[in-house]
C-alpha cells in the first residue's frame, strides 16, 4: 500500500472578485490506489465534518502520492 495526501479545496472570491482556492482539509491515508485513497479520504472528511456529502465542505479533491522512504 502507498501513502497519499488528499487535499480538499474550495474556490472562494476575494473582495476584488478574483477566485482563490482555500484549503479546507488535507488528509493522509494509506491505500492501494489513488482512487481508493480519494474515496477513503472523502469518507473521513464527511465523518469529521458531520456531513453526508464531502461537496458541502469543498468543491475540489486532489490526490498526491507521497514518497515512501525506507529507513
Amino acid at each position: 500500500m502507498r501513502t497519499y495526501r488528499v487535499t480538499f479545496t474550495m474556490t472562494v472570491p476575494d473582495d476584488t472578485g478574483h477566485d482563490h482556492r482555500a484549503v479546507q482539509s488535507a488528509i493522509v491515508v494509506r491505500a492501494r490506489s489513488d482512487v481508493s485513497a480519494a474515496w477513503q479520504a472523502k469518507a473521513i472528511l464527511c465523518e469529521r465534518a458531520q456531513v453526508v456529502d464531502w461537496r458541502f465542505r469543498a468543491d475540489r479533491c486532489e490526490v498526491a502520492a507521497l514518497t515512501d522512504v525506507a529507513a
